[in-house]
């Protein structure tokens, strides 16, 4: 396990950055013309960032990018 100390303004880029990459994959996910196996991979890369995002954000903020498992 790593860890880092960041300042607030790291903080917020931070979460900016992972944010914006979720939406990315919501939106490759969401794409009917992606294969299935890239689909899988996006997925699992999709849990890792949600989790790294879950650490900086509010509830509020982390129930946008929850997916349901039925979803996919």
């Amino acid at each position: 396990m790593l860890g880092f100390l960041f300042n607030e303004r790291e903080c917020k880029e931070l979460n900016y950055v992972l944010r914006k990459e979720l939406d990315e994959m919501l939106f490759d996910l969401n794409d009917q013309r992606i294969d299935t196996d890239i689909k899988k991979a996006i997925e699992s890369r999709y849990k890792v960032i949600f989790r790294m995002y879950a650490r900086l954000a509010s509830p509020k903020e982390i129930s946008k990018y929850a997916r349901n498992r039925m979803y996919h």
